[in-house]
């Protein structure tokens, strides 16, 4: 029994430290949804320029990606995680001048930083919990941190608008009536507003890095990794061998984009329509909830009931009728179709990568990095929603994401079965 106990005891503790990194990850990832249309306001921005956070947060991903192998070779996982902790804490520091200056720029290299040290944290991470443990039950703890990771995503932004967002519809109204001093201390004074949030986020991160350093979380070796990993790729010289990765590379590049416009572009559409800040600061939420809904579905039916193949191309159909149903409706019903696009874009990720990474034997670490690498289409696309909303209106912006997910349709039928002959 003590045994037994004792088991339970080795397994839950890894389990719940990572699930606490996790809820990590979709807190800090998800406040960006928030940050868009405060910044907006409070540094005067147009679209292209306030969606400029997501493309300083996620292109670290392209830039830290490979170099945040390097380091774990060298820290180990459990080193590695708490190092991208502390980077991240800087991150978070730097909100600090950036508000007392109210300098975009110094924002957005904040945004940098935190994105290079989740960068380390998710390159870590990831392959982290699917080793920790029997190799047959990874799918469940997979399954468990995305869990914590929606819950978070739906916390964050609701918290951060409500601090940051309170008012903001009667602050609007003031501002155009100011002469440029009084605008100046007004903006000012909300700039100020993330001060106080950015040093707590600052605080809990250096804690978390002291306690995961410290804790009894064991650390694995990078050859018990690679000896998991079957050598389909024997008879492969290069990595551009196999067609099936590169085309899931560029889906995946895709499919982060339109996650991001999904959650980060909700808000401002909202207000675009003419709905309340008050009202609007919560929508991004509920695109997170609505991918949290579709994280519980897959885990209650695949693979048991539903392939991963046939998981994609339902969320692709989804995905297009969403669309262009908020493409076709207006108001209230129109934003809430952009919240079902998390829904839509639930199953994708966890649908994309086995499909691209199945058979690349001993270049799936190259693979993988690869894939972590295409998460900055989440910084490209948005920027590109952006200029298209400057240009014409939010919503016909929205015509980008139906080419997407027929592209998302086309490897879930045909581009995942593509193999070099």
């Amino acid at each position: 029994m003590n045994r037994f106990i004792t088991k339970i005891k080795d397994l839950s503790s890894p389990i719940v430290i990572i699930g606490t990194l996790f809820f990590v990850f979709g807190f800090i990832t998800w406040l960006s949804a928030v940050l868009v249309p405060y910044l907006k306001i409070a540094c005067e921005l147009n679209n292209f320029q306030s969606y400029l956070v997501a493309f300083s947060f996620y292109i670290a991903y392209f830039f830290m990606s490979v170099p945040s192998g390097w380091l774990l070779e060298y820290t180990g996982y459990k080193k590695g995680m708490a190092a991208g902790l502390v980077i991240m804490a800087i991150g978070s520091l730097l909100f600090v001048p950036a508000a007392i200056t109210r300098t975009y720029g110094l924002f957005l290299t904040g945004l940098f930083v935190q994105g290079a040290g989740m960068a380390l944290l998710q390159t870590a991470s990831n392959p982290y919990v699917t080793i920790i443990g029997p190799i047959e039950s990874a799918a469940k703890r997979i399954s468990i941190m995305g869990i914590c990771n929606g819950v978070a995503g739906v916390i964050a932004p609701a918290v951060l608008g409500f601090i940051t967002l309170n008012g903001a519809d009667e602050i609007v109204q003031k501002l155009t009536t100011m002469n440029v001093a009084q605008k100046s201390l007004e903006l000012n004074s909300l700039a100020s507003r993330v001060i106080v949030p950015y040093i707590l986020i600052m605080v809990a991160l250096l804690l978390l890095a002291v306690y995961l350093y410290y804790s009894n979380l064991p650390d694995i070796d990078a050859d018990e990794e690679n000896a998991m990993v079957d050598d389909g790729g024997a008879d492969k010289t290069h990595i551009f061998q196999f067609p099936h990765l590169l085309l899931g590379v560029l889906t995946i590049f895709l499919y982060t984009g339109v996650e991001v416009i999904a959650g980060n572009t909700i808000i401002s559409y909202g207000i675009f329509l003419h709905i309340p800040i008050a009202t609007a600061k919560f929508f991004s939420s509920f695109t997170i909830f609505a991918m949290l809904v579709g994280y519980v579905i897959g885990i209650s039916t695949i693979p048991k009931y539903l392939a991963q193949k046939n998981a994609l191309i339902i969320s692709a159909i989804l995905g297009l009728i969403f669309a262009l149903m908020a493409i076709l409706t207006q108001g209230f019903i129109s934003v809430m179709f952009i919240a079902l696009l998390g829904l839509a874009n639930s199953l994708m990720w966890p649908s994309i990568w086995p499909l691209a990474i199945t058979g690349l034997g001993r270049f799936t670490k190259i693979g993988s990095s690869m894939m972590v690498m295409a998460i900055s289409g989440a910084a490209v696309l948005p920027l590109l929603y952006g200029r298209i909303a400057d240009i014409s209106t939010p919503k016909t912006a929205y015509w980008i994401v139906i080419p997407i997910y027929l592209f998302v349709l086309f490897y879930a039928v045909k581009g995942h079965k593509l193999r070099a002959r």
